[in-house]
């Protein structure tokens, strides 16, 4: 098996990949949205520009 990422063998450790790098490579991907699935459905697509006006109005997060 061929790790997803960088395309070597696998280490039982953290399969299916073949680093704990490539591990967290994935996990940022995830987390980044990098695999998320485009939705066509129109509530989807207003929801989304609802949530991005509101982010857009509210004031800068300060977290110190």
């Amino acid at each position: 098996m061929a790790c997803p990422i960088c395309g070597k063998a696998t280490v039982q450790a953290v399969r299916p990949f073949c680093s704990k790098r490539c591990a967290d490579v994935d996990l940022a991907r995830w987390l980044g949205g990098g695999y998320a699935v485009p939705s066509q459905d129109p509530e989807d697509v207003e929801k989304a520009i609802e949530e991005t006006a509101r982010a857009a109005s509210e004031p800068p997060r300060r977290d110190h």
